[in-house]
């Protein structure tokens, strides 16, 4: 049985204190041109403290064109940095791993918030995207490796790139929105090689010793359990990456589709051979009961959302019991602020029904 509250190293060399991930979350709290909010800093150093092993950003956009969403941090350009530092300072005095998530979102990217049409692997109708020229396609991979030279400059101990919900890499894996027909498109191994390009390009310029990890989804936007499978045991084969981090949206639900409801999602994908790969799963892990089944089914750690959210010190609540169990919704506003959330992530928040009071 895994202990909770026992450290982990990464092939890389990296420790994680403890078995907690912060999941890299949505809250719009920074400033339209990408800058860190004291706020977004505030939200984020609140988890440190509440002994989240490892703390990660949000999606953070490595280009403009890719932001996805209002009041996100961005890590497109030099003039960021400042923020960014004061970030990793404060999430590495508190003994926590700092990983910025690198995002661009592709199709995903409202038309209104770049004041020009989202970029795509191929013309998209449906989301009036247009599709990406070569050149572009290779400046693409070339910002997610600048974006991660920057992130190791700023002082994060790693970074995770994000190939999961429907964003860019999501949607050149996937068969149905890729319809390229150069060495990007077509053949899972040319869906996929956007990503190893980036991830191989990253492991070079910033070193052995940084943490690298990647998130995949293995459902909806096209994707295919089986194909995510063998990229998965590809990236781990391949030896460049430290850590998968699996969106599961609920880790314990049966796959969505007929042919792969024989085990769990889950159980797919413990039948990778991780070799020396941590991996960590994301999804309803609510409380420390739920914390333990996870870690016991063979998971290495847990990336932690909602309880997240509602307990800065969630790492801390269930370390020192094994019983306990979050706060019920809906919670107040006070509750939050004083969970270290600004008004815009509450704001944000309100989206779902039955969360904030």
């Amino acid at each position: 049985m895994i202990n909770a509250n026992s450290a982990l190293t990464f092939p890389c060399g990296a420790t994680m204190k403890n078995r907690f991930m912060l999941a890299p979350l949505t809250n719009q709290q920074s400033h339209e041109n990408g800058q860190l909010s004291n706020d977004e800093l505030k939200w984020l150093t609140k988890r440190a403290e509440g002994q989240f092993g490892l703390v990660m950003t949000c999606a953070s956009h490595v280009q403009e064109i890719g932001k996805g969403f209002p009041g996100q941090l961005g890590i497109f350009s030099d003039n960021l940095k400042e923020g960014h530092i004061k970030l990793t300072t404060n999430i590495k005095e508190q003994g926590s791993l700092a990983v910025i998530q690198l995002h661009h979102a592709g199709m995903r990217t409202p038309a209104e918030l770049i004041n020009k049409k989202p970029v795509c692997p191929s013309n998209n109708e449906e989301t009036n995207a247009r599709g990406l020229s070569l050149e572009e396609v290779i400046q693409l991979k070339d910002d997610f490796i600048a974006a991660a030279i920057r992130a190791q400059e700023c002082g994060y101990n790693g970074v995770e790139v994000h190939g999961a919900h429907g964003y860019i890499l999501t949607q050149f894996l996937s068969s149905k929105i890729n319809k390229r027909t150069d060495n990007y498109g077509g053949s899972l191994l040319n869906r996929s090689r956007l990503l190893f390009e980036i991830i191989d390009g990253i492991r070079e310029k910033c070193g052995p010793d940084f943490l690298l990890g990647v998130r995949l989804s293995p459902e909806r936007y096209g994707m295919d359990i089986d194909e995510i499978k063998l990229v998965c045991q590809r990236l781990i084969d391949t030896e460049n990456i430290d850590f998968l981090d699996i969106s599961l949206w609920d880790v314990f639900k049966i796959p969505y589709e007929e042919k792969y409801q024989d085990i769990s999602l889950l159980e797919h994908f413990n039948s990778l051979d991780f070799k020396k790969v941590k991996w960590t799963v994301a999804g309803k892990i609510y409380n420390a009961v739920n914390v333990q089944e996870v870690l016991n089914s063979g998971v290495d750690f847990v990336s932690i959302g909602t309880s997240a959210i509602l307990h800065h010190n969630f790492p801390k609540l269930v370390i020192e019991n094994p019983a306990f169990s979050p706060i019920e919704i809906p919670v107040s506003e006070e509750h939050l602020i004083n969970e270290g959330l600004g008004k815009k992530f509450i704001h944000y928040l309100k989206r779902w029904p039955d969360f904030v009071k």
